[in-house]
């Protein structure tokens, strides 16, 4: 399986990170991370690795594709995920500035073990993913709220371009962008992730 993830579809997250804002005709940006990036939630412990002391949260509507496919036509993307939860994209933010800096790609600050974290799955059919909360606490504190009806790109526009360029296959998530709200995280965190009412994560950070 692969994690193809997509970069600055909420343009809250664009004006927080000071970026140009996006817009709806522009191609949405992707990369992705290995299998051994994915962090289950059985498997909740997260552990700050010795290459960075700033890693950074990004909460996400995550989906799972449901069965193959290859240049998906966006009006049949809903056919390929049936659910979703909340995930972290976990990232080292002072590697990647500093490989930003050089002009060089910065996938190790993205893709590295465990940088991946996802919650329990639910059935896509329990929200209107057209309009779906969902938000992050660290500590009992909201730091994180988004609303899937802020995307630039909806998940089915996501599904669509991606699988021009990669099959999709069954297993495969995709995370599908962060709102404003990304900051660091440290030693003894508890970070909870909620999709609506319904909390589906919970990751220690050691």
């Amino acid at each position: 399986m692969k994690i193809v993830c997509v970069g600055l579809n909420y343009q809250s997250h664009n004006i927080e990170m000071k970026r140009e804002p996006s817009d709806k005709n522009d191609d949405p940006v992707l990369f992705q991370k290995p299998d051994t990036a994915l962090l289950h939630n059985d498997k909740n412990e997260f552990y700050i690795p010795d290459f960075s002391s700033d890693i950074h949260y990004e909460a996400e509507v995550v989906v799972k594709i449901n069965k193959m496919g290859k240049n998906i036509a966006e009006r049949f993307a809903h056919r390929y995920y049936d659910e979703i939860t909340i995930g972290l994209d976990i990232t080292a933010s002072d590697l990647q500035s500093k490989l930003k800096a050089k002009g060089l790609p910065w996938e190790i600050s993205k893709a590295f073990d465990n940088s991946a974290a996802v919650g329990t799955f639910i059935n896509k059919e329990n929200v209107d993913l057209s309009a779906c909360n969902f938000s992050l606490q660290i500590n009992d504190q909201t730091v994180q709220q988004g609303n899937t009806s802020d995307m630039i790109h909806s998940i089915d526009q996501i599904i669509a371009y991606a699988s021009r360029y990669f099959t999709l296959k069954t297993g495969d998530l995709i995370f599908t962008g962060t709102p404003a709200g990304v900051g660091k995280i440290s030693i003894g965190d508890k970070l909870n992730g909620w999709i609506e009412d319904s909390m589906l994560l919970n990751v220690y950070i050691c």
